[in-house]
Order: C-alpha cells, then structure tokens, then sequence
C-alpha cells in the first residue's frame, strides 16, 4: 500500500503560478471558431471572445497565456494585426491546414483577452522570418510610454503602454523557425534578444527558444552563449523545452484519443513521465552555467498528441479527451513542481479545441464542453504560488517497454491560509490504489476531498453529455491520528485540501 510522508513544518520553495500556463496558437479552431467568435456572433462574446469561454478559463485561475505561437509565430509578423481589421491583409496560414489567416486577432485584441481573463500575456517574437527591427518596434509598441510607436497605438485604441513583461524570441529554430544549427540560432537570438529592449516601467523576460525531448547539445550551447554575455550580464532569462507525450512514440501520431486498449495507457503513462528525466537532464546542463538557478526552464509546450479525429482537417490538431489524459496532466504538474527551483513557467498545449485542449467548442455553434483536462487544471490551482513540501515515500513503479513509472504520484504545498493541499494521481488503469498519507509538523484536519474518475476509462466530456468525466467527493476517506487514508480509483487524479489543526 503506498505511503507518503507530509512534512507541513519545513515548506519549501515557491511553486510559481505560471507553471499552469497556457498557449493559444493561430492553428486550426484554438484561435476563430474557438476562443474568438467576433463581436457580431450569437454566441454571448465580450468584445468579440467568447464569454462563457472566458468564465471557465477564469475558474482555473490562467496564469499567463503564449501567443500567436507555436511555428505560427515565426510567420507571423505583428504589423498585420493592428489598425482597421476592414484593412488588415490576409495570409495564408502555411503550418496549419493552408487555410486564411485574415488577421482579425491581433495584438490588441489578444491583450483585451488577458485582460478578460485576469491573466499575464506571453508574445512569441518572430525570428525565423523576421528582424531584430521587427520585434524591437513590436515591444516598444507594446511597452513604450511615449514616442512615434506608442502614438501609432494610441491611434488605435490605447494610450497607455500594457507593458508586457514575458517574451519568447523564436519558437522551435531547430525545426519550423528556421532549421537552424544551436550554434546559429544562439547567435541570432543574442542579436534579437539585445533590441528588444526593457523600458523603465516594463523591465523583459526573455525567453530562448529551447531544445526538444533530450537534445542537451542545445541547451548547453545557448547557456554558454547567451547565459553570461560580454558585457557581464545574463541575455536570457528563460530557457524553453519541448515535449509532447505520443503513445507509440510514432511520428506523426497514429494511435487515437479514445479506444485506447490497456496498452495504448500505459504507453502515454510511460512517455508522458519521460518529462522527468528530460527536465533533470536540462537542468544539470544548465546548473553548470547558472549554479544560482537565475534563468528559468520554461517548458512551454508540452501534452499529449494523438492522431486526429476522423473527419476534422488534419491540419487542425483536433483531438478528443479521457480520463488518461487527466492522469497525465497531474503527473506532468507533479514534475514540474517538483523541479519547480528551476521549472518557472510551463504552457499546457493547447487551450482550446487543439491538442490537449482543457475546453471543446462546437463548430459552427454555441456549445462547449469542459475536457477532464480542465478538472486537473482546477485541482492545481490550490498550488499557485503556493510553498512547496516534501513528499517522502515509496509507492511502487510499474514498467511499459522499458521505461519505468510510478504507480502513484503525489504533490503537496502549503497555502498562505496554512492549508495543506495535496494532489494524487493512480497510474494503474484498472486496480484501485489504497493511499496512506501522513502528516508531520502539525495536524491533519481534512476540510475538502474530491476526486476525477470514470468507470470506462476511454468516456469523453462531449456537446450531450457535457460532465460524464467529472468531479465528485471522494468517499471513505478516514483519519488515522497524523494520518489520512484514501482510496484511489483506477486511473484517477484526487485532490485533498487539509485544514490548519
């Protein structure tokens, strides 16, 4: 039976909100059809973003969203989404499915959405086929408080700078920004990185675009480069990782969201924990360089990636959810807040009807549907700038393949109100996991225990049975002196609040 130990009297670090980021790119309905449906739709909008949308994001408490990409961004150039959207030109959208790309979502637009949305906006800056000039102006556009380009935005709309704070200088050079060696892309990204320039009241977070999975070469290129630069200060303040979780490890991803057999779960429980092994990896590299953990690795995309749904554009990246999915995304949380010293920022891919989306929406129409990916996204938010505390214990692993994952996975923090709040998830989808957790330092008084799970693993949320994969009590939860005894259904993610004794 797994047991973990809880020591509530020794918090540690903070775990960062914007570890639960998220990214909404260009690509497929995230974007049109999605989060925006225009001003004139039917559909109950603010400004053109979709209100009730925005009220389920908002329960999850987004702490910052990554836009307009993805390898969108290294197409796009920011000129085309400002002024008169009668006037804005149309593109074609060559990553994404060739569809046209008529610019009505632009800079002002997306930051009226963060601001809908209580959240901090994330720009990803064009390198690939851009300038240094390019993102220079884009930044002082946003962030400038006087001069020719805040007048070019006040002209538009906005007096008053945003300021944005983080930026992404590129997205994936190594592929679809560019197919650049780490080399050349370490040396572009010191010339872009150098323009883009802080103002007094919007100091930048510059984020360089990273490796993917476990090419450490890339990352300790661009630590060597850009970490500590000739004039004695460090250039980059993020540095990004890549991973998604495909079952199979096929390329392009063949095996379906749903109709998964026991092996098909396994092999994403299996993948999706290869996300700590290459996050340990990242951070040695960059420990050499940075021993005082000042850059952040911003792994700011990351999910599961299925095969599409049959009869969508295959270029849209559409793909339905389970239960499994849900699992997923609590072990992957349980990583990063585990290395949550380094692990700063993450961006869940992606937030809307692509990937491992935490909302679907109907096409053409005004229904939506809350994914169990959502119901993860909510028990995590107690954790939100939360301390960190030890969780000490043994609760087994199982094997898929090769590669080794535990049976059980569990986080705790300690809140600013003294609560404990611990989160759990059961790998095994089809034994039920008896889970002893015990409390040192001070009480265990359980205020709150809830609980995702689904008799039939393979359930999806869908526009007629909106919350068949939903959230409910968790029962038999019984207290044992210092101790707390649970039980975890197969395949299943629980949250416990325990209440200051």
């Amino acid at each position: 039976m797994p047991h973990f130990t809880i020591n509530a009297g020794e918090p540690g670090p903070v775990i960062d909100r914007h570890i639960f980021g998220h990214f909404a790119e260009h690509l497929g309905r995230c974007i049109y059809d999605g989060l925006w449906v225009g001003e004139s739709s039917p559909v109950p909008n603010v400004r053109g973003w979709r209100r009730d949308l925005v009220a389920a994001l908002r329960q999850i408490r987004v702490p910052n969203l990554r836009w307009p990409g993805g390898c969108f961004a290294d197409d796009y150039h920011w000129r085309d989404g400002i002024g008169p959207r009668a006037q804005r030109p149309r593109r074609i959208n060559a990553h994404w499915g060739g569809v046209i790309e008529d610019n009505a979502v632009g800079t002002h637009e997306f930051l009226d959405l963060c601001a809908q949305l209580g959240c901090e906006p994330y720009l990803a800056g064009n390198v690939g086929s851009g300038a240094p000039r390019e993102l220079r102006e884009w930044v002082e556009y946003c962030n400038a408080a006087a001069g020719t380009l805040a007048d070019e935005r006040a002209a538009h709309g906005r007096r008053e700078p945003w300021p944005i704070r983080l930026w992404g200088v590129g997205n994936e050079n190594w592929a679809c920004g560019g197919n650049m060696t780490a080399e050349h892309y370490a040396n572009e990204y010191r010339r872009f990185a150098t323009y883009a320039r802080d103002f007094p009241s919007a100091p930048l977070y510059r984020i360089a675009s990273g490796a993917r999975n476990d090419d450490y070469h890339w990352t300790d290129v661009l630590m060597r480069a850009a970490f500590q630069t000739p004039i004695g200060g460090p250039l980059l303040q993020g540095l990004s990782l890549h991973y998604y979780t495909v079952p199979g490890g096929d390329w392009p991803p063949r095996h379906p969201a749903t109709g998964f057999d026991s092996a098909g779960w396994k092999s994403v429980m299996a993948l999706g924990w290869q996300m700590d092994r290459y996050v340990r990896g990242h951070c040695a590299v960059m420990d050499r360089y940075d021993p005082e953990r000042r850059t952040a690795l911003v792994v700011d995309e990351w999910g599961a990636w299925y095969a599409p749904e049959p009869g969508t554009n295959p270029g849209f990246l559409h793909q339905q959810q389970t239960i499994r999915d849900a699992v997923l995304a609590a072990l992957t949380l349980n990583i990063f807040i585990n290395h949550c010293e380094r692990v700063r920022i993450a961006n869940l891919a992606q937030i809307v009807n692509v990937l491992q989306a935490v909302a679907l929406t109907e096409e053409g129409g005004g229904r939506l549907v809350l994914t169990p990916t959502w119901d993860v996204l909510a028990f995590y938010a107690a954790h939100q700038d939360a301390r960190r505390l030890a969780v000490l214990g043994d609760a087994g692993t199982s094997r898929h393949e090769g590669l080794d994952y535990p049976n059980v996975s569990a986080t705790a923090s300690l809140a600013a109100d003294g609560a404990v709040n611990v989160t759990l998830c059961n790998t095994d989808p089809a034994a039920p996991a008896e889970v002893t957790l015990a409390l040192t330092g001070r009480a265990a008084v359980l205020a709150d225990a809830r609980v995702l799970a689904t008799p039939v693993l393979t359930t999806c949320n869908t526009f007629d049975q909106p919350r068949a994969v939903t959230t409910r009590p968790l029962a038999g939860v019984s207290r044992h002196g210092d101790a707390v005894t649970l039980t975890l259904p197969p395949g299943s993610v629980a949250a416990l609040r325990l209440a200051a004794g």
